[in-house]
């Protein structure tokens, strides 16, 4: 067993047990076991759980976003104050200014792609899983050589869940997998596009905007669309419905986020302050804090007079 394959071991084993398990439920309630239908269902209940599991780790994402817009203006007066210089005492300079503002400020650039790099992971053991069952193979758990063989021979409307784009453009598969896989690629990639347009057009304060963050965000629009396209024509069926599910599932935490927790000065956050305002929440929360401050306005001692200071000294 080589590194990779160690790693990815318990990864997979738990997979297998979740997949098995939605499997075994779907068809305690009546469906055929070895219908690609029931093999789709539990791949999309695998992609509940993952992604439910992910959702502490994705609020903590949203938080170190909200840090790192606060430091954003002063990442941007460090950029300043170095611009145009090239040598190599003010690029370390620069680069211990901008660490140091991260340590103080306890902020993390990496930590947005922290629920990415989490998936990975169990993006590529799910691929393992169903790749050992395109060829007949069991798992290293609960999959056993009979499920494998029942996943490896079930259709979804006429496409074995095993078929690739590729596989079938060289007559390995029927002609349904090439159409079932190419809508899924353009689903795939749109909700990726739509997602990230989101982040990009409603999401972004001006400063933001301004920043190098955004430059890398208008790349990414563009970039990992092209990626699904690109490299869901080598995928399974069966992975592909997990991707395209998780990717659903992406999109509509974060319109949720978007809608209930802009960011502030962003676009969102305006539409946000203007639905509550005509719900009148907006106005009682201001009221609330104007009327928090009053107390301490009352404190303020009034001045007195001389003459009425000479009364009250007699």
């Amino acid at each position: 067993m080589d590194f990779i394959s160690l790693i990815l071991w318990p990864i997979k084993w738990v997979i297998e047990l979740i997949l098995v398990a939605f499997h075994s439920m779907w068809t305690f309630f009546g469906l055929n076991p070895d219908a690609g239908v029931t093999w789709v269902l539990s791949i999309v209940g695998l992609v509940i759980v993952v992604r439910a599991a992910l959702i502490p780790i994705f609020v903590r994402q949203i938080k170190s976003q909200r840090r790192m817009l606060e430091v954003a203006p002063q990442l941007k007066k460090i950029q300043d104050k170095y611009k145009g210089k090239k040598d190599q005492f003010s690029r370390e300079a620069m680069s211990r200014e901008t660490m140091e503002l991260y340590k103080k400020t306890g902020t993390n650039p990496l930590s947005s792609c922290l629920p990415l790099l989490l998936q990975m992971p169990i993006f590529f053991g799910l691929f393992s899983v169903l790749n050992d069952a395109q060829h007949d193979k069991a798992g290293v758990g609960v999959f056993t050589q009979d499920l494998a063989n029942s996943f490896a021979n079930s259709e979804f409307l006429g496409a074995p869940l095993k078929g690739t784009f590729i596989g079938a453009m060289n007559g390995e598969y029927p002609w349904q997998v090439m159409v079932i896989a190419a809508v899924m690629i353009v689903l795939m990639t749109a909700s990726q596009f739509i997602t990230q347009l989101q982040i990009v057009s409603k999401n972004m304060s001006p400063e933001t905007k301004a920043s190098p963050m955004f430059r890398q965000q208008r790349i990414l629009l563009y970039l990992l669309p092209l990626v699904f396209a690109f490299s869901g024509v080598a995928f399974p069926i069966g992975v592909m419905f997990y991707w395209l599910v998780s990717n659903f599932w992406t999109m509509g935490q974060q319109f949720v986020v978007i809608r209930n927790m802009p960011t502030p000065g962003s676009e969102a956050a305006k539409a946000r302050e203007e639905r509550l305002a005509r719900k009148g929440k907006l106005v009682i929360e201001e009221k609330t804090e104007i009327e928090s401050q009053e107390p301490k306005k009352t404190q303020r001692q009034q001045p007195v007079s001389k003459a009425r200071a000479k009364k009250q000294g007699k």
